[in-house]
């Protein structure tokens, strides 16, 4: 997780976060408490508080653009695991926050 990411939570508090079911501890092997989900589809679940807006994630604690973190971060989805700090996304709801955009994920240190 970037630094960044510590301080936003944007994407947290705006995308429906929606994956395959058996990411959940329901099925062996699955990773996200299934009691943090909601059913959406007959094979995927969203994260509670992300199925309306406004949208919550309820693992987000914190204030999104002070301090935040994931009560489930090595837990969660997939979802979560390919979005990415700095790519045009999270740039978009840092930008709606009032916050500075960050390098694309792919942008090299200078």
């Amino acid at each position: 997780m970037s630094d960044a990411c510590l301080t936003c939570g944007a994407c947290c508090t705006w995308f429906r976060v929606s994956f395959y079911w058996a990411e959940t501890d329901a099925h062996p092997g699955g990773t996200v408490p299934a009691h943090l989900t909601i059913p959406i589809s007959p094979h995927l679940v969203a994260m509670r508080g992300t199925e309306s807006k406004p949208a919550r994630c309820v693992a987000l604690q914190g204030e999104p653009g002070q301090q935040v973190g994931c009560s489930i971060y090595p837990l969660r989805s997939s979802t979560c695991r390919e979005f990415q700090a700095g790519e045009a996304r999270c740039n978009q709801l840092r930008q709606a926050r009032g916050l500075p955009a960050l390098p694309a994920p792919d942008a090299a240190p200078q």
